[in-house]
C-alpha cells in the first residue's frame, strides 16, 4: 500500500487549544495566511501574571512569537531573556484589551510598539540555526537586532533566547535613556483617540505655557553661530541645516504674512504657502523656518530654490518650521526651545499643511548627526540647546556645523569673459571686517552655467562704480586694472552670493571657490567672515545629572542623589516621573495657587512647605497677583512643564492645591473629602468607607470621583459651580461629615486627631477651608516609597489595595495600560450647591453644621 503522507502540522493549533473564544476578546485562529507576508512586527506589553512585553515577527502568516520579561532595551550591552512561545495569528498585531481572570495570559495587553521588521539572513535558515538578525523600523525601536538561541539545559523544556540591540546609530546607553522606562504607553490608539489627545496636549500648552502679552509687529530670526566641531557635553538636539531662504511667517487676526530675516515681505511671491498657513487656524502666531526646494537626490537644492524664484514657481516648494516664538497671544520667547517645539509639532500634527514641514531632530548616536549628513552630501547640521530661549541675536545657544567651508560674500566687482560678451568670467568678492570695512576675500570663477553667467552681468550693470569699493587701509588685493575686457570691473557693494570653498588663505582669500548662488534674503551690511567657535567654549546645555541620565526641559543638579532610601529612589527618577506625566498633571494645576513641599535631604529628613514665592528663583513659576489674597505674599502658579520640572529640581516633592481657582479665588470650584483612617482600620474598611461618601453624596445630588492618597487613604472630590464663598462651602462639608457621623458612628468621626479617629476614619473636611490644600492628582508623597496620588474610576474601587498602592516605581506602567481618563466628565461638571444643602437640611445663613 502507498504510504499516507503526514497531515501538514498547524502552526496555529497550540494557540487555539490554549483559549476558550467564547470567553476572551484574543481573535480567534481559523487558519494561517500562507503568501501574505507584509513584514510587520509587534510588541505587545502585557500585565499578566507578571508584566512582560510579547516581541512577535510577521513570517509564512503568522507571528513568531517570544515572551521577553525585561522588555527590549537600546543598550547593545543588555543581553535580554525571550522566551519561545506559540505562534499567533496576523490578527492578534492589533490586539488590545483584558484577557478575563481564569484564562491563559490573563490580564491587559497593550501594543506597545509595531512597524517593519527585514531579515539579515534568509529567516527560515536563521532561525534553524538559532541566529536571527534584522532591522526594525517601528514607532520606538529602530536599526539591528538580534534573537540568539541559548543551548539547552539539561531538563529544559521551551526554547530560550537571547534579544539584543546591535551597535549602530540607534543603539544609546540604557544609563542615558531607558526606551522601556521613558516610553511605556499605547501605540495603537484608536482613530478617534488620536485627534482628541492632539488636541488636548496642543489645548494644554496653549493655555499653560506662558502668560499672555501682546504679538510684536515685527521679529527677527535667531541666529547660529558656526563651530568648528560638534559640542561634547551638555543637553543639545541637532537638526538638519537647510539650503535654502531663512523665513519667519507671521499670522495676525487669522492672516498669514510672510517675512526674510532681513523683514522684506515675501508673501506675494509666496501665495501657496501663505494660504496653507491658514489651515492652522491660528488667530496669531510667529513662526520660524526654512524655505527649500528639493533637488534630484531628494535633499534641498539651493540652485532649484533659485530657478522656482526665477521661473514664478513657488507652489512646489517646501517650509520647514522648526520654532514657534510666539502663537495665539502668548510669548514663548523664555520657555525652553523643547517646549516651543512640543508645540509647534503639535500644531502640525492636528492641522496637516501641503507644503509645510516639521524639521525632525536627528538621532544623536552612532557616529554623529554631522557625520550622517555629510554622508548624505547634505550642508551640514544645526545644534540647539534644549533649554535655551528664542533670542533674536546670533548666539552660541545655536550652532552651525557644516560638511564644507560655505558663507555669504559681497560682490565688490567682476571680469568679463574674454570670449563671451555679457557674460560674467569672476566675481570679485569681500566682507566686512569687525569696523565694518569692506575687505578683499578673494574670487569665484565657477558653479555658473552660461544662462546664469548672463544673468549675472546684467543684474551688477545697474551697481556700476568707477572706484575701488575697498575701504583706505584694508588690506590690498595688488594693483587693480581697469576698462579692459576680462580686467576687474567694479559695483556698488550691495549684491550678495553664496560661495562654498576648500578654505582660507593666510592672506584671508578663499581657495577653490564655487559659486552656489545669490542670496536675495541677507543684507549686505550683516555680512561677515565667519569665524568657528570651540564648541566647549560656548554656554553648556543643561549639564546630566550623572550617568543615570537626563531630563530635556530643565538643568539637572545631583540626579544621582537618593531622595528615598526605602525604595533606592533618586532625584532623576523623581524628575523623570514628573516629565513622564506633565500632560496629565497641568490641568489639575492649572489657575490654582499651589503649595511646595521641599524635602531637601529627601523621605524621612526635615521638610517644608512654600507657599510663597518669597526670595526662590523657580524658572517659569508665576508668581499671582498680591490683590488675590490681600495680606499676604504673592502666591504662585504651576503653568507649565519648566515649572514642574524646575520645583522639582529644587527638590519639590510634593505638589499641593487650593479648591479654588485664580478666576474665583474666595468661590471654590470643588470640595474634597480625605478619608483618613486612623489607628487599627484596614484599607477594606477605607474602601468601604469611601463608597458612603460617595452614597450620601449621591443622594445629595453631588457626582464624585476618586483618587488614592498616594498615602493611607483616599480622596473623593466633587467638582462645583464656583458661586459659593468659601466661609458657606467650608461649613457645608463639614455638615455632611458629622451626617456622616450620625449615621454611621462606627465607622466616621467628624473631630479630628489621632485619638478620635482610632478604630475610625476621620474624613477631612477641613481641607475645604480659605487658603487649605490638598495633595494634586500625580503628585508624589515624601513617605517611603514614594507613593502617588493617581485619579481611578469607581468601577476600580474594589480591586485597589491601598492608598499607596501606585509608587513611583510603578504608577508609570500602570498608567500606560489606561486607555480612558477616569475622570474625562470632571472638567465639565459644575454642579450647584444651594439643593444640596437643601436636601441636607444646611442653612447656610446659621453657620457651623446647619443644626
Amino acid at each position: 500500500m502507498p504510504r499516507t503522507a503526514a497531515p501538514a502540522r498547524d502552526p496555529l493549533q497550540h494557540y487555539r487549544e490554549r483559549r476558550d473564544f467564547r470567553a476572551t476578546p484574543e481573535p480567534g485562529a481559523d487558519a494561517v495566511q500562507p503568501g501574505a507576508d507584509t513584514g510587520r512586527f509587534v510588541i505587545q506589553k502585557h500585565d499578566a501574571t507578571r508584566l512582560h512585553y510579547d516581541f512577535r515577527l510577521e513570517l509564512d502568516g503568522v507571528l513568531l512569537s517570544w515572551a521577553v520579561p525585561k522588555g527590549p532595551s537600546l543598550d547593545p550591552a543588555d543581553r535580554r531573556m525571550a522566551v519561545r512561545t506559540e505562534d499567533h495569528p496576523l490578527a492578534y498585531a492589533d490586539f488590545e484589551g483584558r484577557i478575563p481572570a481564569g484564562h491563559y495570559g490573563a490580564g491587559q495587553v497593550i501594543v506597545w510598539d509595531r512597524g517593519s521588521w527585514t531579515p539579515l539572513a534568509e529567516p527560515r535558515a536563521a532561525l534553524a540555526a538559532g541566529k536571527l538578525p534584522f532591522e526594525l523600523d517601528g514607532e520606538k525601536l529602530h536599526g539591528a537586532w538580534e534573537l540568539v538561541r541559548m543551548k539547552p539545559k539539561p531538563g529544559e523544556r521551551g526554547e530560550n533566547w537571547l534579544l539584543f540591540k546591535k551597535r549602530d546609530a540607534q543603539a544609546r546607553p540604557r544609563a542615558e535613556f531607558d526606551v522601556v522606562a521613558e516610553q511605556p504607553d499605547s501605540v495603537a490608539a484608536t482613530a478617534a483617540d488620536k485627534p482628541r489627545r492632539r488636541q488636548s496636549r496642543a489645548a494644554l500648552a496653549l493655555d499653560s505655557v506662558a502668560p499672555k502679552a501682546p504679538q510684536p509687529e515685527t521679529l527677527a530670526p535667531q541666529l547660529a553661530t558656526l563651530a568648528s566641531a560638534a559640542p561634547s557635553s551638555g543637553s543639545w538636539l541637532y537638526e538638519t541645516k537647510f539650503d535654502g531662504y531663512r523665513l519667519l511667517a507671521r499670522i495676525r487676526r487669522g492672516v498669514p504674512r510672510l517675512f526674510t530675516r532681513n523683514g522684506h515681505d515675501w508673501t506675494d511671491k509666496l501665495p501657496a504657502l501663505a494660504a496653507a498657513l491658514k489651515g492652522l487656524g491660528l488667530q496669531s502666531a510667529w513662526i520660524d523656518g526654512e524655505l527649500v526646494a528639493l533637488g534630484s537626490r531628494g535633499a534641498a537644492d539651493f540652485n532649484a530654490l533659485q530657478n522656482a524664484f526665477d521661473g514664478r514657481d513657488t507652489a512646489r516648494l517646501l517650509y520647514y518650521v522648526f520654532d514657534l516664538p510666539y502663537v495665539q497671544g502668548r510669548d514663548l520667547r523664555e520657555l525652553a526651545l523643547d517646549t516651543r517645539r512640543a508645540l509647534l509639532q503639535s500644531l502640525l500634527d492636528e492641522h496637516p499643511l501641503d507644503g509645510v514641514r516639521f524639521s525632525e531632530e536627528l538621532p544623536a548616536g552612532g557616529a554623529g548627526p554631522l557625520a550622517t549628513a555629510c554622508e548624505r552630501q547634505l550642508e551640514g547640521v544645526i545644534a540647539k540647546r534644549r533649554d535655551a530661549p528664542y533670542r533674536s541675536l546670533r548666539s552660541e545657544a545655536w550652532l552651525k556645523l557644516k560638511c564644507r567651508r560655505r558663507q555669504e560674500f559681497v560682490v565688490a566687482g567682476y571680469t568679463e569673459r574674454t570670449n563671451a560678451s555679457g557674460e560674467i568670467g569672476s566675481l570679485i568678492l569681500a566682507v566686512h571686517d569687525a569696523d565694518g570695512r569692506l575687505v578683499h576675500a578673494g574670487k569665484v570663477g565657477t558653479g555658473w552655467d552660461t544662462r546664469a553667467a548672463r544673468d549675472l552681468f546684467t543684474r551688477l550693470q545697474p551697481l556700476a562704480r568707477e572706484a575701488v569699493p575697498f575701504a583706505a587701509g584694508t588690506p590690498s588685493p595688488g594693483r587693480w586694472s581697469r576698462r579692459a575686457p576680462g580686467l576687474e570691473r567694479w559695483v556698488r557693494p550691495e549684491f550678495v552670493v553664496e560661495v562654498e570653498f576648500a578654505e582660507w588663505t593666510p592672506g584671508g582669500s578663499v581657495r577653490h571657490a564655487v559659486f552656489v548662488g545669490v542670496r536675495e534674503d541677507k543684507p549686505a551690511a550683516q555680512v561677515l567672515r565667519e569665524r568657528a567657535v570651540v564648541p566647549d567654549t560656548a554656554p553648556s546645555a543643561a549639564p546630566t545629572a550623572s550617568s543615570s541620565g537626563r531630563i530635556a526641559r530643565v538643568r539637572i543638579t545631583h540626579g544621582e542623589r537618593i531622595v528615598d532610601k526605602a525604595s533606592g529612589l533618586s532625584k532623576l527618577d523623581l524628575l523623570r516621573w514628573y516629565d513622564g506625566v506633565a500632560e496629565r498633571m497641568l490641568p489639575h494645576l492649572k489657575a490654582r495657587p499651589v503649595a511646595l513641599l521641599r524635602a531637601p535631604q529627601g523621605v524621612g529628613r526635615p521638610v517644608f512647605f512654600q507657599k510663597h514665592a518669597e526670595r526662590t528663583e523657580i524658572p517659569g513659576l508665576v508668581l499671582l497677583d498680591p490683590a488675590l489674597w490681600p495680606g499676604h505674599e504673592p502666591l504662585m502658579e504651576i503653568r507649565s512643564a519648566e515649572a514642574l520640572l524646575s520645583a522639582a529640581q529644587m527638590n519639590t516633592i510634593e505638589f499641593h492645591t487650593w479648591n479654588a481657582t485664580t478666576r474665583t479665588i474666595a468661590k471654590p470650584d470643588r470640595l474634597v473629602f480625605d478619608l483618613d483612617p486612623g489607628e487599627g482600620v484596614d484599607f477594606a474598611a477605607v474602601r468601604e468607607g469611601a463608597l458612603l461618601v460617595r452614597t450620601l453624596l449621591d443622594e445629595l445630588g453631588l457626582a464624585s470621583w476618586l483618587k488614592t492618597s498616594g498615602g493611607k487613604g483616599l480622596h473623593v472630590v466633587v467638582p462645583v459651580a464656583p458661586r459659593v464663598a468659601v466661609d458657606v462651602v467650608k461649613p457645608f462639608s463639614r455638615a455632611v461629615v458629622a451626617h456622616l457621623a450620625e449615621q454611621v458612628p462606627e465607622r466616621f468621626v467628624v473631630r479630628s486627631g489621632p485619638a478620635n479617629r482610632v478604630g475610625r476614619i476621620f474624613v477631612d473636611w477641613l481641607r475645604n477651608g480659605e487658603g487649605a490644600t490638598t495633595v494634586a492628582a500625580f503628585s508624589a508623597r515624601a513617605r517611603p516609597g514614594l507613593g502617588v496620588s493617581i485619579p481611578v474610576s469607581w468601577d476600580a474601587l474594589p480591586e485597589l489595595r491601598g492608598g499607596d498602592q501606585w509608587t513611583l516605581a510603578n504608577a508609570r506602567e500602570h498608567l500606560s495600560f489606561e486607555r480612558e481618563d477616569p475622570w474625562a466628565a470632571f472638567w465639565t461638571t459644575r454642579q450647584a450647591l444651594a439643593p444640596a444643602m437643601r436636601r441636607l437640611g444646611f442653612d447656610p445663613r446659621a453657620g457651623g453644621d446647619g443644626r
